[in-house]
């Protein structure tokens, strides 16, 4: 479990690592794993307004092709689940060029190496139950950057949304909500300078901090991902 320093002793961050010590973050590899994922995104877009009713029941797109998606377990039941993908300037192939080109780029040309997590998806029961679900979810993302040493973990997230990573992490919006393919409500670009933030965070939420086993039982045996076809 992660260690915790003195003075976190409230019962917002015992919770959190109490149920961390329950949680289960399993890479979706076989088709099983990644239908049960497709299914519960489509049950919480469509609970959000954010998809219309279709009779495939899924939500996936080309990015789950080159994407480390995961599932997060409590008590082996599937609770939530985030995607994501690593992009460079040699491979740009990220969710958030379909509709940030114009902000990513630039970052891309500065050699910078980032993290994008797309597709944080909750059941609802499961996000009722435990408040801190949403923390460890985003967790996902966050040991993705340090595993990948990442220069910029972003959000594409509703306007609704940006509260939450600007709180606990400190990403900063950079444009106004636009249009996202296959979704319905409009989704703002939000960028964090990972390095700038790391140890801040840490030391607020401890909970953040992750060890190097863990990283790479999470993402070291996909590191070299496949990209995506033409």
């Amino acid at each position: 479990m992660t260690s915790v320093p003195a003075g976190y002793n409230s019962k917002f961050f015992q919770h959190v690592l109490a149920l961390l010590e329950r949680i289960d973050y399993r890479r979706a590899d076989t088709p099983e794993e990644k239908e049960a994922i497709y299914r519960l995104r489509y049950d919480a877009y469509l609970r959000e307004g954010m998809v219309a009713p279709n009779p495939s029941r899924r939500v996936t797109d080309k990015y789950d092709a080159t994407a480390w998606i995961f599932g997060l377990f409590i008590d082996g039941k599937l609770a939530s689940s985030l995607r994501i993908n690593v992009g460079s300037k040699d491979n740009r192939e990220i969710p958030g060029m379909q509709v940030f080109a114009d902000h990513l780029t630039p970052l891309f040309e500065a050699g910078k190496t980032i993290v994008d997590p797309t597709r944080f998806v909750a059941d609802y029961a499961a996000s009722r139950e435990y408040p801190a679900l949403a923390y460890l979810t985003a967790r996902l993302g966050w040991l993705a950057g340090e595993f990948f040493n990442a220069d910029v973990i972003l959000s594409a997230c509703r306007a609704e949304h940006q509260a939450f990573y600007r709180r606990i992490f400190g990403h900063r919006p950079v444009c106004a909500g636009r249009a996202y393919p296959t979704l319905i409500k409009p989704i703002t670009l939000m960028v964090l300078d990972y390095p700038a933030m790391r140890d801040r965070v840490h030391e607020r939420y401890p909970f953040f901090r992750s060890t190097v086993f863990e990283r790479r039982m999470l993402f070291e045996r996909f590191r070299e991902a496949p990209r995506v076809a033409a």
